[in-house]
């Protein structure tokens, strides 16, 4: 995959737009002159697990002892999953938190940004694209910092695009998710079954 392609892959397993509800409901008992500022700490910090998934999935993946195909074609199932619940989500959900402390890593960095659907796939391009982790590192910051922007304008796109709007994008988003799960699935097969 070229770089395009993993950024895109990254950005919609993401899925910042789908996180905004969540961000804006976890942060809602958090004092408003402190809300930017804990938000920008949690996103710093699932990036700074990006990019240690990055370097150490090649040796993960190698102290496990998998083949590259299997990779991919669970990659692939696990994309396709993704996409299928955020085309056609079965819960919506607000995180509900009655004290009033602020989050810290749980669970806006992680589930919300690195969830375990990311890490698996970023283990995945880690160890097919051992030979470039710099092009990958590239790929995944870029992805987190559009992540960052889109939720750090959170407040004014649920204004602009409305909570329906933001609910057909992230559909949008799944559709293109679909069609990347399929590709990664078929690649896998298609080494599988040339070996």
């Amino acid at each position: 995959m070229d770089f395009f392609s993993i950024f895109i892959t990254l950005f919609l397993i993401m899925d910042p737009f789908g996180n905004i509800p969540i961000f804006l409901s976890v942060l809602e008992n958090v004092d408003p002159q402190k809300r930017r500022k804990v938000l920008i700490r949690e996103l710093f910090f699932a990036l700074i697990i990006i990019i240690i998934s990055i370097l150490a999935g090649k040796h993960i993946i190698s102290f496990l002892g998998l083949r590259q195909e299997s990779i991919s074609i669970a990659g692939g199932l696990i994309l396709f999953l993704i996409a299928i619940k955020m085309i056609f989500p079965y819960q919506i959900f607000k995180m509900q938190d009655d004290s009033d402390t602020e989050p810290f890593i749980v669970p806006l960095a992680v589930p919300m940004i690195v969830g375990p659907s990311l890490l698996a796939v970023l283990l995945l391009f880690s160890s097919s694209h051992s030979g470039s982790l710099i092009k990958l590192i590239m790929a995944g910051s870029s992805a987190w910092l559009v992540t960052f922007i889109i939720l750090l304008s959170s407040t004014f796109l649920v204004k602009f695009l409305t909570k329906k709007g933001l609910v057909a994008v992230e559909r949008l988003m799944g559709m293109i998710l679909v069609a990347l799960s399929v590709q990664l699935f078929l690649d896998g097969i298609l080494h599988y079954l040339n070996q």
